[in-house]
């Protein structure tokens, strides 16, 4: 059978079996219940996008499969869209227009999916750059499309135009994790750098902003409500955050959390609506969520070995886990406050 053109929608049987073992799957912890969606085998399930809309699809990147796959929580019925011969498809955000992007390393280039129709639309990075491995992706407030490249870039697509816009990093090799605040200011992660960094919109230039902890290993980073920056620190295992001057987006205070454990091993970072700080910890194979008021970790293991859980991100009462490592998705529910 040809997986690219599989899809479960339809199975009543199986999806029945489907809906058996999400229930069996489901624990509570607490105020936090998790559910796990089996996709497909050898999927490695990368970067993982929700819908806004409560009832929504839930993209992935089937990052070794060269697809985009979509995920119907309600039925838990599944379906791969290819995105092009050689993909590999790395993160994955839903932009402002509702469709799922995407930062593809084998093609090297931003792909955008109708969210209706499935037609795939590429973005080339200039031939001349050679590869870049690229990374994740990110909208500023102005409605263009930031990525990052670990090779040592970072650029910008102008939808509108067609621009695509590429340059260097200011340290060379690493750009990784990039994220928006709510006010529209963009920071990347550098983990083989060590830093984030501010971009100027205007201009385009990155300005380093070296944390505290010296070779820390900085994966991934999220701004919370208040604009304020956390960051995922592979190699010191901390959960740090950057609070920036007000009249200074690149010059600020830190904070930083060690993880729980023994050796804890920080890769993602995802702050849901609540403030609430969600963190991926490959040490502890679990998913941890932190209270910046209390500075209080809950651990939420994985039932499966090597779980490997990489970017998360929500909606409103739901964070999303891609366990790379076991071809799932996981939710975390929880109340919102509301």
């Amino acid at each position: 059978m040809n997986w690219r053109k599989f899809t479960r929608t339809g199975c009543g049987l199986f999806a029945a079996a489907v809906a058996l073992m999400l229930a069996q799957a489901s624990l509570v912890a607490g105020e936090v219940t998790t559910q796990a969606y089996q996709v497909s085998k050898g999927a490695r399930a990368h970067d993982v996008a929700a819908d806004p809309a409560a009832d929504g699809p839930v993209w992935y990147t089937a990052q070794r499969q060269g697809a985009l796959g979509k995920l119907d929580p309600k039925t838990g019925d599944w379906e791969h869209i290819p995105l092009g011969e050689g993909s590999a498809p790395h993160g994955v955000v839903v932009g402002p227009d509702g469709a799922p992007w995407v930062t593809d390393s084998g093609l090297n280039a931003i792909v955008r999916v109708d969210p209706r129709t499935h037609e795939v639309k590429t973005w080339p990075l200039p031939e001349e750059r050679g590869y870049t491995n690229l990374n994740t992706l990110t909208f500023d407030g102005r409605g263009k499309v930031w990525f990052t490249g670990q090779n040592g870039i970072y650029g910008r697509v102008d939808p509108d135009s067609g621009e695509v816009t590429v340059r260097e990093a200011p340290k060379g090799r690493g750009p990784y994790g990039i994220a928006t605040t709510p006010s529209g200011e963009v920071y990347y992660a550098s983990l083989a750098g060590s830093h984030i960094a501010h971009i100027d919109q205007d201009t385009g230039e990155a300005t380093v902003i070296e944390p505290p902890t010296a070779g820390q290993g900085a994966r991934r980073v999220w701004s919370d409500s208040q604009g304020r920056i956390w960051v995922s620190e592979w190699n010191s295992g901390q959960l740090s955050r950057f609070t920036p001057s007000a009249d200074n987006p690149a010059a600020g205070e830190w904070k930083a959390w060690k993880l729980p454990g023994d050796d804890p091993k920080a890769y993602s970072v995802y702050v849901d609506e609540t403030d609430k700080v969600w963190v991926t910890d490959f040490g502890a194979n679990a998913v941890l969520r932190f209270d910046p008021e209390s500075g209080r970790f809950e651990s939420f293991p994985s039932d499966r070995e090597n779980a490997n859980v990489r970017q998360m991100l929500g909606r409103k009462g739901e964070a999303w886990a891609p366990e790379s490592g076991t071809d799932r998705l996981i939710v975390f529910r929880y109340g919102s406050g509301e």
